[in-house]
């Protein structure tokens, strides 16, 4: 089954307005409108403006978390799925390795989050990934399968494919270190499996995506594996140039 590849822009905790038009304004002149999804993920405060710069582009806009509550109610500092959605957003991050590590979400948290993304029509960007040291004792495909069986225990296998898989290895995220082609293609595949033991249909249609230190020069032979659908892509995403070059390794190697 045809997967058409994705390219998510992470922008985390970076960005100001002069900046992010300078950026967006590059993007929207580099970025293909055809054979790849793009999508960037600003900070909550600039995703109105944001979404009024990409306004007519082929670029979707998306966020990077959502609170796991679906009805409004006092959860201060919260935003949830429902508003991201009034503003124009198509995606959301999910369990980003820097929200389980730094501010302690569990797979059960991460897996309400996904549930309140469907809820509302969003398609949530479920990450999943493991640590240098479960990495060096062998415990990878474990790592990423019990978070991804914590989301398919609350939402169902059928609704884990309306949304997108990231795999990131924590020890690969912002250290410059990037898993080897085969790596990111035997953890994909891991996913895929997981997913196809339940439901063959789901694992060919749904999109995999690699996250962790992917650039222009490194992203070819990346996205070439067989089951690397695209990739969510942090500090390279802040840079309109190098972000396309990624999005173009993306064309080149659709599945």
């Amino acid at each position: 089954m045809k997967r058409k590849p994705l390219v998510v822009g992470n922008w985390k905790m970076h960005g100001s307005l002069a900046g992010n038009a300078e950026l967006l304004l590059g993007l929207r002149e580099l970025l293909p409108t055809s054979s790849v999804e793009t999508a960037v993920c600003p900070p909550f405060v600039y995703l109105p403006s944001v979404g009024a710069a990409l306004a007519g582009s082929a670029i979707e806009l998306g966020a990077q978390d959502v609170c796991e509550q679906v009805e409004a109610g006092a959860y201060t500092g919260e935003v949830s799925a429902s508003m991201l959605r009034e503003i124009g957003c198509r995606y959301v991050i999910v369990g980003h390795s820097e929200r389980r590590a730094i501010y302690g979400e569990t797979d059960e948290l991460v897996a309400r989050k996904f549930a309140s993304a469907l809820a509302v029509g969003l398609v949530p960007i479920l990450c999943v990934g493991e640590s240098l040291q479960e990495r060096e004792t062998g415990a990878t495909e474990a790592v990423v399968a019990r978070q991804l069986e914590a989301v398919i225990r609350t939402v169902g296998v059928g609704a884990v494919g309306r949304g997108v898989l990231a795999y990131e290895p924590v020890w690969a995220i912002g250290t410059g270190r990037t898993a080897s082609p085969e790596q990111a293609q035997e953890v994909h595949a891991c996913l895929r499996g997981r997913i196809a033991s339940i439901d063959a249909t789901i694992a060919g249609s749904v999109r995999v995506l690699y996250g962790g230190s992917v650039k222009a020069g490194n992203a070819n032979e990346i996205f070439a594996m067989p089951d690397v659908d695209g990739g969510l892509i942090g500090g390279a995403s802040l840079k309109a140039a190098e972000f396309a070059a990624i999005v173009a390794a993306a064309a080149a190697n659709g599945k």
